[in-house]
C-alpha cells in the first residue's frame, strides 16, 4: 500500500507508579531523519528505539518523544510493610505490659509511621521492557496513520492521472487532421514564396516542418509514463522517489508537446497536462 510520510501516534500507560507518555510524529523529508526527546531514565534506549523505527519506516522526519511522570505519593498503593507492622506490634505489646493504661496505636498513626507504607521501586529492566513495548504499539499506530493518509494521496494521484490520460486520448484522433491542416498552410506559404518552380524545395520544406511538429512520439511517451505511474503505485514499500522522477519525465513531455504545438488544441492539452502533473507532483512529495 502507498504510505504517506505524514502521521501521528500517541500512547500513555502506567508502569507501577510511573506514567509513560509516548508521542510519534512524522512529516515530509527526503530521507529518514530521526529526532529523540527522551526522559533521562530511558535515554540509554535510544539505539534500540532508533532500530525499531528504521525497521518500519523508509522516509520522513520522525520525532519521538517519551516522558516519565511519577504519580503523587497519595495516589500510590504499594501495600503496608509487614516488617514494620511486626515491629510496631511488638513495641506496643512491650509498652502496654509496662503501662497497661497506654492507648493503643491508631490506624492513622501506623500508616504515618516512617517506612510503614512501602515505596514501590521500579527496576530499570522492567521500565525498559515496558517502554519498548509501548513504542512498538505507537509505531504500529503511526504506520497505520501513514497508510490511511497514503491511500488518500494515491486516489488523488489516480484521479489526476485519469484526467491526463483523457486529455491525451481526446487529442490522439485529431492528429491526422491537425497535421494535414499544417501541411496545407505551409505548402501555400511556400508556393507563394517559391512559385511552382520550387516544387522539390517545397516538398523538402514540408517534410522537414512536419517532422519538427510531429507529437506522436511525445504522446506515446506520455502514455508509457502514465502506465508506469499506475504500476509503481501498486508496488509495496517506499515508492515516492520513483514517482517524483516520473513526474519530472511527464512534465518534460508536456513541455515538449507545448513547444511543438501548431494548433490551439495541442496548446490547450499541453497546458492542462502541466496543471494536472503539477497537482500530482505536489502530492507525490508527501509519499514515502
Amino acid at each position: 500500500m502507498t504510505a504517506s510520510m505524514t502521521g501521528f501516534a500517541a500512547r500513555s500507560f502506567l508502569v507501577d507508579a510511573v506514567n509513560v507518555s509516548i508521542d510519534l510524529r512524522s512529516v515530509n523529508q527526503r530521507y529518514l531523519e530521526l529526532h529523540f526527546r527522551l526522559a533521562d531514565e530511558i535515554r540509554p534506549l535510544e539505539p534500540r528505539l532508533r532500530e525499531l523505527i528504521q525497521q518500519r519506516l523508509a522516509r520522513g522526519k520522525v520525532e519521538c518523544r517519551i516522558g516519565l511522570t511519577a504519580l503523587p505519593a497519595d495516589s500510590q498503593d504499594n501495600g503496608v510493610n509487614p516488617a514494620i507492622l511486626e515491629c510496631l506490634a511488638q513495641w506496643q505489646a512491650a509498652v502496654q505490659a509496662r503501662l497497661p493504661t497506654a492507648a493503643p496505636l491508631t490506624v492513622g498513626e501506623v500508616l504515618r509511621w516512617p517506612g510503614a507504607v512501602g515505596a514501590g521501586e521500579l527496576s530499570p529492566e522492567a521500565l525498559a521492557d515496558a517502554v519498548l513495548a509501548g513504542a512498538r504499539e505507537a509505531l504500529d499506530e503511526l504506520v497505520e496513520s501513514r497508510l490511511r493518509e497514503g491511500a488518500k494521496l494515491r486516489q488523488h494521484i489516480l484521479d489526476r492521472l485519469a484526467a491526463a490520460e483523457s486529455q491525451v486520448a481526446e487529442l490522439q484522433p485529431l492528429l491526422p487532421a491537425l497535421a494535414a491542416a499544417q501541411r496545407d498552410k505551409l505548402a501555400e506559404r511556400l508556393r507563394d514564396a517559391l512559385g511552382e518552380a520550387g516544387h522539390e524545395r517545397l516538398a523538402q520544406e514540408i517534410a522537414l516542418a512536419a517532422q519538427k511538429v510531429d507529437i506522436d512520439e511525445e504522446l506515446s511517451r506520455l502514455a508509457a509514463h502514465f502506465a508506469e505511474v499506475r504500476r509503481v503505485l501498486d508496488q509495496p514499500g517506499a515508492v515516492g522517489k520513483r514517482l517524483d522522477f516520473l513526474m519530472q519525465e511527464l512534465h518534460r513531455e508536456a513541455n515538449t508537446l507545448g513547444s511543438k504545438s501548431v494548433a490551439v488544441e495541442t496548446s490547450r492539452v499541453s497546458l492542462e497536462l502541466k496543471v494536472l502533473i503539477e497537482q500530482m507532483r505536489e502530492q507525490v512529495q508527501n509519499i514515502e
